[in-house]
């Protein structure tokens, strides 16, 4: 089955059974369509990766693109209650979140993915080293990303580990660094458009023993 459907939603997810094999695992935050994730999952068949997706249609237009793609699951659920709940801890060895909603008007704010509970959520569930990938085009909301970001490093939790704010033509002279990444479709229609994509990636720091 490509579409998850957890036994219950307040226990984590049996990545065994949702797999049947032990692998490592990269979760798509927001999947959208499921082209990025698909296009991952192809490229790197000894790994699992799962879609996570509060949108039906999308849940829907992922399951089938993913039909014949082995190692690509999606789930139907929204992303933070995801990663907080259904994910076992330890389990993933990267998490993208790319181009997420930015809510821009200030009233809405509150609404953003990206936050303090939300970085404690991810890193319970990164595996040590394990890395965080975000992407977004909004200016303000990256601003935000990068708040919450410096408290974690503050704290020791999280390093740096790449820092990318770059128009089209900056972004393409140092795109060598992320060739394994096939371009998601917000990113193909924001560099048509020559529109900035600021970048950020953190690595989950291992504690010492």
């Amino acid at each position: 089955m490509i579409e998850v459907i957890p036994e219950s939603y307040v226990s984590k997810l049996d990545l065994l059974k949702i797999f049947g094999r032990f692998a490592p695992l990269q979760v798509d935050l927001g999947c959208g369509d499921g082209s990025f994730l698909c296009a991952l999952a192809a490229r790197f068949p000894e790994k699992d990766f799962l879609g996570i997706e509060r949108v039906a249609a999308r849940v829907t237009k992922t399951a089938r693109k993913a039909a014949e793609i082995e190692n690509a699951r999606v789930l139907h659920a929204e992303t933070s209650y995801a990663v907080r709940y259904l994910l076992p801890e330890a389990s993933v060895e990267a998490f993208y979140l790319f181009f997420p909603d930015p809510w821009p008007k200030r009233r809405h704010h509150r609404r953003r993915l990206f936050n303090k509970d939300f970085l404690e959520s991810v890193f319970c569930a990164l595996k040590p080293d394990g890395v965080l990938r975000v992407a977004t085009d909004h200016l303000d909301y990256f601003r935000q990303i990068e708040r919450c970001a410096a408290e974690k490093v503050k704290e020791g939790s999280f390093k740096l580990d790449g820092f990318k704010t770059s128009s089209f033509a900056m972004f393409e002279s140092d795109r060598s660094s992320d060739a394994q990444f096939p371009p998601t479709k917000f990113e193909k229609k924001f560099r048509a458009q020559g529109i900035p994509i600021y970048r950020l990636t953190l690595r989950k720091i291992s504690p010492v023993t």
